[in-house]
């Protein structure tokens, strides 16, 4: 297996965050044999469990491994079982083949690491390969795209089941991005990158500022001293994003964090993050979400957690 993408699943779900207000999970890292796995930089991982605790687990996460190893059919039928009572399935870079091999992928989309989305795609054709985002949930099966991608996988679920507060506090742990992703439920387009320039750098974090604010194309082409046509374009590239879709991410972001921790109405929530009406908020958490801000606080609110 490869190591780096065994401790991303490691990272996020082994470690005790309780004293900074996180989630602790029951982990466990189980394998066929128990004993000694190799890895792909020639040292071994001891594993002493067998897969027994994988049949009950409310998430099995499959790392990255080479290609051309055989799949264990002990562990594919792990990950059928998982797949039939629902559970999370989550596969990390390389990892999609095991899955593919337990054909769990068959009529999902899915998506591995870009070097090696032609080859997923061709051994299993049933399955629609993305090369180009970082990460696919087609019902709760989640495929992350290479190495560094399976953060970002691994987050999406932990704030789908347990809100953005619990992947804030992870990702704060890790110094990672909280939140990388497209904007879809089922179908994660284009990252969000990290800016790599001081001046969009500037203009993002005004943006962040002044949520609450209609904030259109020729205002802040203004605030980075550009024409709207080359903002726009600048900001496509260096994002990844255009700029509304990036507003509405923060948006619905921030919103999340006002539903989860107060007792704001949703009229002033929507009034506070930009969206001006909670009929307008409730349209954006239902295309991007899946759910309404009335569902949303009443899973993750303060209520709810307590």
């Amino acid at each position: 297996m490869a190591p780096f993408e065994f401790g991303v699943i490691c990272e996020v779900f082994g470690i005790d965050r309780s004293e900074q207000g996180g989630p602790t999970f029951d982990f466990h890292v189980v394998t066929a044999d128990p004993g000694p796995v190799t890895t792909k930089l020639g040292f071994d991982v001891v594993v002493t469990e067998g897969l027994d605790a994988a049949y009950s687990a409310d998430l099995v996460a499959v790392p990255a491994s080479l290609i051309d190893s055989p799949a264990d059919e002990r562990v594919l039928d792990v990950i059928r079982d998982a797949v039939d009572r629902g559970a999370w399935v989550l596969s990390v870079c390389s990892g999609a083949f095991t899955l593919g091999h337990a054909g769990v992928l068959d009529g999902r989309q899915s998506t591995t690491h870009w070097m090696y989305t032609d080859q997923l795609a061709e051994m299993f054709p049933n399955t629609m390969v993305d090369p180009d985002v970082l990460f696919v949930q087609d019902d709760k099966v989640v495929t992350g795209a290479g190495t560094a991608a399976g953060i970002d996988a691994a987050l999406h679920i932990v704030r789908t089941e347990l809100g953005a507060s619990a992947a804030n506090i992870i990702a704060r742990r890790m110094v990672v991005p909280p939140q990388r992703d497209g904007g879809q439920s089922q179908f994660i387009q284009s990252p969000v990158a990290e800016c790599r320039s001081d001046s969009f750098a500037k203009v993002t974090e005004w943006m962040l500022e002044h949520l609450d604010e209609d904030l259109t194309v020729d205002l802040l082409a203004r605030k980075a001293l550009m024409s709207p046509r080359t903002f726009a374009r600048r900001f496509r590239a260096e994002t990844g994003t255009t700029p509304n879709a990036w507003l509405n991410r923060q948006r619905l972001l921030r919103a999340q964090q006002l539903l989860e921790e107060t007792d704001y109405t949703l009229e002033e929530i929507a009034r506070e993050t930009g969206f001006g009406a909670a009929a307008v908020m409730r349209h954006h958490f239902v295309k991007v979400l899946q759910t309404t801000p009335t569902a949303y606080r009443r899973l993750f609110g303060v209520r709810a957690t307590a």
